[in-house]
């Protein structure tokens, strides 16, 4: 919304007609109104002010706006009014370190081409915290963090007005103001309908971790049915999804983590789970393949799982690559030439907010039909914008459950 453009206007709550008269008082760059009812300057948060509008300053008159200078008036949310974004306006030095404040403001939207959505749920991902530490060497300052979102239209297209959307994206809150605030404002491709099975607060939860099992299933080409593949990490959010994935299309699963433990998400079918802290990962694997090896494996952990990764691939096998926590890692050449290996990198930092929310429209069949589960988002990992720091704290600690922010 252009500063100068418009003016904002208070509403009544019972029938929704302007409160008392408007007086027009430039400020800056910018008209206030005077409510005569509750006699406070542009303030949405009147008890007259449920609803607002905005009317072009142009067409205004001293006094009570009326007659045909109503036709341009535009009904918007008091909370669009009142917009709260988190910023980052520098690094940190560390996870502790990270400091966002609060800022309110007025989005700027071009009604023609964007839509405002009222954010309900933002994920807080691992990269919105790698961000803040400076891990990002794109990354601007300052800026709104926060890649992944569901919330409703409250402002664009008609027909999108009130529609229920989720989105993600690899620029969202790395290269420009992201989705940890109250409203966001897209390019209106690039929102979707989220699938109407699932809340907001779990479609908020879904986006980066699908994205990243989809889009490296596709590059490596989809497991078919039948199809033996292996995920190590199959415990954390990535690996779930992938496990999902890969389940829903048929394929036999074998999951790999470090402790003793079972399968903890969803899936279409039983996860043949082996505990690398007490045998050999890639030998087991080989075991339950009758000594040939998986064709695909996805690995979520990068470094620790690579010879063993390598160990356990069949000929002509694919690896797919998302992450690492060293950078240099053992590559036997031989190995890989011989055994016909195919590597995939996966950086969905690359993909931008067109991209992957045609992703989450592939996907949004498969969660209507159940064949897909959201993760679910527990209580406590529930924070308001106020309590970002600690949301972004706990994401860094591995807490496997999912952390979000409901910034209402």
């Amino acid at each position: 919304m252009k500063a100068g453009r418009y003016v904002q206007l208070h509403r009544r709550r019972t029938d929704r007609q302007s409160c008392g008269a408007a007086i027009l008082a430039p400020n800056k760059n910018l008209f206030t109104i005077d409510c005569r009812d509750c006699k406070q300057k542009m303030l949405p948060r009147c008890d007259h002010a449920q609803f607002a509008g905005v009317l072009r300053a142009k067409d205004m008159r001293r006094g009570r706006p009326g007659g045909s200078h109503m036709k341009e008036m535009k009904l918007m949310t008091t909370g669009y009014a009142t917009s709260r974004r988190l910023r980052l306006l520098h690094k940190a030095e560390s996870v502790d370190a990270i400091a966002p404040v609060i800022e309110n403001g007025l989005p700027e939207c071009d009604e023609q081409a964007q839509v405002v959505v009222e954010v309900a749920c933002a994920a807080v991902n691992p990269s919105d915290v790698k961000a803040a530490i400076g891990m990002m060497p794109y990354a601007i300052w300052p800026r709104t963090p926060g890649r992944d979102f569901s919330g409703r239209v409250v402002e664009g297209p008609s027909h999108l007005i009130g529609t229920e959307v989720w989105g993600s994206s690899g620029d969202l809150g790395i290269r420009c103001d992201g989705s940890h605030s109250t409203h966001l404002v897209l390019d209106h491709d690039c929102v979707a309908p989220k699938p109407g099975n699932i809340s907001l607060i779990e479609a908020g939860a879904a986006g980066v971790p699908f994205v990243t099992a989809w889009e490296g299933l596709k590059r490596a080409g989809l497991p078919q049915a039948g199809e033996a593949i292996a995920i190590f990490g199959a415990n954390g959010k990535v690996g779930q999804a992938a496990a999902q994935i890969a389940t829903m299309l048929g394929a036999r699963v074998i999951g790999i983590t470090r402790r003793d433990e079972g399968y903890i998400g969803h899936a279409s079918a039983a996860i043949d789970m082996i505990d690398s802290s007490s045998e050999d990962a890639a030998a087991a694997i080989r075991a339950r393949t009758d000594g040939v090896g998986v064709s695909l494996i996805y690995n979520t952990v990068g470094s620790p799982y690579m010879t063993a990764a390598a160990d356990a691939l069949a000929k002509r096998g694919r690896q797919i690559l998302i992450g690492t926590i060293d950078r240099v890692v053992p590559f036997d050449i031989l190995q890989f030439y011989r055994g016909q290996h195919h590597y995939i990198g996966i950086d969905t930092l690359a993909l931008d907010t067109r991209a992957t929310v045609a992703s989450l429209t592939e996907l949004a069949p498969h969660f209507e039909s159940g064949a897909l589960r959201p993760f679910a988002v527990k209580p406590d990992g529930i924070h308001a914008l106020e309590d970002a720091a600690n949301a972004y704290a706990k994401v860094m600690r591995s807490d496997r459950e999912r952390v979000v922010i409901v910034p209402r």
